[in-house]
């Protein structure tokens, strides 16, 4: 087994969307923080790609992507190229929204008023992938991915269950 992460564990792809990061002018600094963060806590990182905020774009990751869960970087914010969050929800099952609720929240005790501007999201694919997008900043990335590694295994027993009881959360 490799070391740092369980092989029952789910195993993350990371998409930072940023054309400044694509077109080589910004190094990734959001995209490696979110590798080394979810490999400390012991979750699988299968790849990191970086595409532009260009609807095509995010639409191929998100549907080439051979992970089960698919973390975004960037594109959540109210800005007309912040593109990410509309293009996961067209193509979403489900969407919770309590995710976001309590992001923002946490954000908002740390950086006050701004952290209402960002549509952080958490949604269920067709297919039960799930899709969470973050916003790019290294800050935001590691509140989300905190925030995600409390619920993504207990979302993914909920998303396959089709029969039988109600499992608690760990």
């Amino acid at each position: 087994m490799l070391e740092g992460f369980s092989l029952s564990r789910p195993c993350f792809q990371i998409i930072v969307v940023s054309d400044s990061v694509a077109e080589g002018l910004q190094e990734d600094i959001s995209g490696e923080l979110a590798k080394r963060v979810l490999v400390t806590k012991g979750f699988c990182v299968s790849s990191k790609v970086v595409v532009r905020n260009s609807y095509r774009e995010i639409l191929k990751a998100l549907r080439s992507a051979e992970s089960r869960v698919l973390v975004f970087l960037g594109g959540t914010g109210p800005g007309p190229r912040d593109i990410t969050v509309d293009v996961i929800e067209r193509v979403s099952w489900r969407c919770l929204p309590g995710f976001g609720e309590i992001f923002r929240k946490l954000a908002y005790e740390k950086i006050g008023g701004p952290a209402i501007l960002t549509r952080t999201a958490l949604c269920v694919l067709h297919d039960g992938k799930i899709a969470v997008a973050l916003p790019g900043s290294p800050d935001a990335v590691s509140l989300g991915l905190d925030l995600l590694a409390q619920v993504v295994e207990h979302l993914i027993e909920e998303v396959d269950r089709f029969e039988g009881p109600h499992k608690l959360p760990r």
